[in-house]
């Protein structure tokens, strides 16, 4: 039975609704930046003092009980709630200022945050970012749970819930081995990708995916091979060391092709790309706030984009 003077802590509902989200406490301990045992100790302590078992745990899985699935939702709001508390309580004024979680994907990180941190520092100095690198859908996942405040990813998400602001467009640049037929060109069409050793980064990038979207709208079937890449650096190293080509975003061109001994070749238009956008929920109260944000990153675009 439930001890009626119980007041659960936020950390021990932070605890549930991650390991709820995620079905797996390594990983939910990992996302709340806690030992595992200091998790399970947590979600132990709720479901003790509400007399009330939330999650259902064996060897093999990890599932929500009925009662923690209709708990969830009163949980997500009061962690919310408190979220927009402390950011209240810490932006004074109209400036972001306390502790910013901010998502990015591995094809955006490496190439704005050596700008976004030092304008932050100068720009925004009341704000403590903290940055954690991930695939869409986790970010996606963190954003939801309340562990991340903002992701910068490309855009649609096509998640309910939450707010974008588009930030910038930028084309896809195709990188060859120097030397290679295509280096130097800028008027490819699409139907080049066609048969080509396309080099892809692995499932759960985004990147990929729009790749693959991109050979299917011209019926291109890239020959595919072995090569798996998590980063966008590995895959271009493959691309130095003959194994095949590959496409970049504008913004990782520079950084990448600088490395090593490569070239790029451009599309002639329509110019194939993506949009890079703010991504937080809708529900934060901090549209504002965000929105003063989103437009320091407009202010730091990439070259070659727009």
């Amino acid at each position: 039975m439930a001890d009626q003077t119980y007041q659960p802590t936020l950390s021990q509902l932070r605890a549930f609704v991650a390991v709820a989200e995620y079905r797996h406490f390594g990983t939910a301990a990992a996302r709340l930046g806690v030992s595992q045992p200091t998790l399970s100790q947590a979600l132990a302590a709720l479901e003790n003092g509400l007399g009330v078992q939330l999650i259902e745990r064996s060897t093999r899985r990890v599932l929500v009980t009925p009662a923690g699935a209709q708990l969830l939702t009163q949980a997500k709001v009061i962690l919310e709630a408190a979220d927009g508390f402390v950011a209240t309580a810490a932006g004074v004024g109209d400036a972001l200022a306390g502790a910013l979680r901010i998502g990015l994907i591995p094809t955006i990180a490496p190439y704005l945050l050596p700008t976004l941190l030092p304008a932050l520092r100068t720009e925004m100095p009341a704000v403590a970012p903290q940055v954690v690198e991930d695939q869409t859908a986790r970010l996606l996942d963190s954003l939801r749970s309340g562990v991340l405040d903002v992701a910068l990813l490309a855009l649609p998400s096509e998640a309910p819930g939450m707010t974008e602001i588009p930030l910038y467009k930028e084309d896809f640049v195709l990188v060859v081995p120097r030397g290679h037929e295509l280096a130097g060109r800028g008027d490819l069409s699409l139907d080049v990708l066609d048969e080509l050793p396309l080099l892809l980064l692995d499932e759960g990038h985004c990147l990929r995916d729009q790749t693959l979207d991109l050979c299917r709208s011209v019926d291109a079937r890239p020959v595919s091979g072995d090569t798996r890449a998590t980063s966008l650096t590995t895959v271009v190293q493959c691309v130095a060391g003959g194994l095949g080509v590959t496409l970049v975003p504008e913004s990782a061109v520079a950084v990448e092709t600088g490395r090593s001994d490569l070239e790029a070749a451009r599309f002639a238009a329509p110019v194939p790309g993506r949009t890079v956008g703010l991504v937080f929920r809708a529900s934060s109260g901090r549209a504002e706030k965000f929105g003063r944000l989103a437009d320091l990153v407009k202010s730091l675009v990439p070259n070659g984009t727009r």
